[in-house]
């Protein structure tokens, strides 16, 4: 081919390319959090643990389970970082509140144990999930910083801030 014709091609692909790219809607499954509702999940966690006075690590994860937006305050702990991920991810695999898995996975109950599998999960409270107007879950929040009280009192927050 001449380098006149593979240089029109380039240019047709990257175009076509760039406009793709730039029509970031296609990329969007329905029934999946957005950007802007995990920023606002975010944003009414933190407005809680400021009222409570604690320092939080908050973690929204999609309806995959995939990190979508995180956010650590100023001073809260370093190993809560994974833990708060650890949280929302266990609330959308399991579709339930990290508490009520907790429950679930006591000596004597039908799941325990359950903490030890899938790279491991948080059975304690703390993770919630997001449901849309509909109701369908379209995603979770973990929040960790605090006690156990004040963790679900601000994951439960944050998803009322949905």
């Amino acid at each position: 081919m001449k380098k006149t014709t593979l240089a029109a091609l380039a240019v047709v692909a990257l175009t076509s390319m760039s406009a793709f790219a730039a029509d970031t809607s296609k990329l969007v499954l329905p029934g999946d959090i957005t950007l802007e509702q995990a920023t606002r999940v975010i944003e009414a966690a933190k407005a809680k643990a400021k009222q409570t006075d604690t320092l939080m690590n908050i973690a929204v994860v999609d309806a995959g389970g995939n990190l979508k937006a995180f956010a650590r305050m100023e001073g809260a702990f370093l190993g809560s970082v994974d833990i708060s991920i650890g949280k929302a991810k266990t609330a959308r695999l399991f579709n339930m509140p990290t508490k009520d898995l907790g429950a679930l996975a006591q000596v004597g109950q039908p799941l325990y144990g359950i903490e030890v599998t899938n790279r491991g999960l948080v059975i304690f409270g703390g993770g919630e999930l997001l449901r849309d107007k509909s109701g369908t879950i379209i995603g979770a929040v973990g929040v960790s910083g605090s006690s156990v009280e004040n963790d679900m009192a601000v994951a439960q927050a944050g998803a009322a801030g949905l």
